[in-house]
């Protein structure tokens, strides 16, 4: 009973590609930077963090995917291709109120998706160590801890998954 109401809250997630410079995808961004700054124990600079600029999440060079549950924005995910074949999952949020209902986990798998879809075989996230709901969610999709691939300043794990 428990998989079918996790399946049936999932199934009310929406989740589309959008342009990162909608007035939705920017109401992301902006929360998913403010609870970044209140829960990091040295707080968050966007501009200290390795990018995602606007160019990076627009296809080919990336897409930005946003998560609506009736209709407003709750959650959101960006595809940040590095090369031919790797992809980096960036600026993974859920609105608190929307925790619980399958939004990062339909995120993660839209994104994955779409890496599939555009011939890429690996990906790369990492996260701070605070986020201890993602890095479970990360684990539990089968990525698997690496070593540092970047020099992210506010990252304390690396994670990567073959396709």
């Amino acid at each position: 009973m428990a998989k079918v109401e996790r399946l049936m809250r999932e199934a009310a997630v929406d989740v589309s590609v959008e342009a990162p410079d909608s007035a939705d995808a920017r109401w992301c961004l902006d929360q998913y930077f403010r609870e970044l700054a209140q829960r990091f124990d040295a707080g968050f600079d966007p501009a200290k963090s390795n990018p995602a600029r606007d160019e990076e999440m627009i296809p080919p060079a990336g897409f930005f995917v946003l998560a609506r549950l009736d209709g407003r924005p709750v959650g959101c995910g960006v595809l940040k291709r590095k090369d031919r074949t790797t992809a980096e999952i960036k600026r993974m949020w859920t609105a608190p109120s929307a925790r619980g209902r399958g939004v990062a986990r339909s995120v993660l798998q839209a994104l994955e998706a779409i890496a599939r879809k555009s011939g890429l075989t690996t990906l790369h996230l990492e996260t701070n160590r605070t986020l201890k709901e993602a890095q479970a969610l990360y684990r539990k999709e089968g990525y698997r801890e690496v070593e540092a691939f970047n020099a992210e300043p506010y990252a304390h794990h690396w994670f990567e998954k073959k396709l």
